[in-house]
């Protein structure tokens, strides 16, 4: 999938999943936004790409396992915060 994609993916996630369909609170919505701004940012660093070049694909599970530890490691936040952004 191509950046323009995963743009599009995140935004109707954000719109149509979330708040549409499953009806969850802002501060759910809030939640899940800022897991991703990290997580977009962690990936840009990472993969030295603007998080407009990122692809779903670049996005695997070996990568989210080391997104989650330096949310532990770096950012010192605990297991049980660590759990809810895997969510």
């Amino acid at each position: 999938m191509n950046a323009a994609g995963t743009a599009s993916l995140l935004q109707r996630f954000f719109t149509d999943r979330l708040r549409e369909q499953q009806g969850v609170s802002a501060h759910t919505v809030a939640s899940y936004r800022d897991t991703f701004r990290l997580l977009l940012r962690f990936a840009a660093q990472q993969l030295k790409r603007g998080p407009c070049e990122l692809r779903m694909e670049d996005l695997d599970a070996p990568f989210l396992e080391t997104f989650l530890r330096h949310l532990e490691r770096e950012r010192a936040n605990s297991a049980r915060t660590r759990n809810a952004r895997l969510s």
